[in-house]
């Protein structure tokens, strides 16, 4: 894992509780990474003899190599949470990578993408990284998210959608609290109903375990196909 040295370019509240924070590379002045892979960043703990190493994937694409992209939810408590979200514009920051297996592979099977909460950030620069690239692969998107004031990246989907034609991006809402006009529920009945051939299929699954227990079991009933999985924790 390679250090980096970065300043904070830019914070976003995106929800009452998540953030997206771009860190600008100081030293080395650039990253390469595989779209999905994500960054640790190490976190001094009072009363601890060693720091909290906290991982976050990296939410921006490949060719945008001078900086990076977090998206996080705020964690009462958690050390990796409670750092970043008291990080400011201007801030010096630290961490180290990128790694991680859960990578976008450079193919052409058609690509399901499943995820819950801030579950999005990978398959963000997936997503991205897709669309500078024109793929004419076929792409469905799920994203399962918890009510109407969860809800972020609204206008960001719709313009992948028009550089990705072959783009199809579904959200549900688990707990709508008002006249949601979407999907209502969990995100694995919307696989259920959406897969009916696993031939030419990879699939992508990141968010909480329960959402990647459900829907790797269901593809599995469905026929095989690579499925790659990046659980989150609160």
């Amino acid at each position: 894992m390679q250090p980096f040295r970065a300043r904070v370019a830019a914070v976003r509240d995106l929800t009452h509780d998540v953030r997206q924070i771009d860190l600008a590379l100081v030293d080395p002045p650039q990253i390469r990474f595989v779209a999905g892979q994500f960054v640790s960043f190490e976190i001094d703990r009072s009363g601890f003899r060693t720091p909290a190493t906290r991982p976050y994937s990296i939410a921006s694409p490949p060719h945008e190599a001078d900086r990076i992209e977090l998206v996080l939810n705020r964690v009462p408590g958690g050390p990796g949470s409670t750092y970043l979200f008291g990080l400011s514009e201007g801030d010096p920051t630290t961490f180290n990578g990128p790694v991680g297996s859960f990578s976008l592979r450079d193919n052409q099977r058609d690509v399901l993408f499943v995820a819950t909460g801030t579950g999005i950030a990978p398959i963000r620069s997936m997503l991205r990284s897709l669309a500078v690239r024109a793929s004419p692969r076929r792409i469905t998107l799920f994203w399962g998210l918890r009510s109407e004031r969860d809800l972020y990246y609204q206008d960001e989907l719709t313009v992948l959608q028009q550089q990705l034609p072959s783009l199809s991006a579904t959200i549900t809402l688990s707990q709508p609290t008002g006249s949601w006009p979407g999907p209502v529920g969990r995100v694995t009945p919307l696989v259920t109903e959406a897969v009916t051939t696993t031939s030419n299929l990879e699939v992508y699954l990141c968010g909480n375990g329960g959402m990647i227990r459900d829907v790797r079991n269901l593809m599995r009933q469905k026929g095989l196909c690579p499925i790659y999985t990046e659980q989150y924790y609160s």
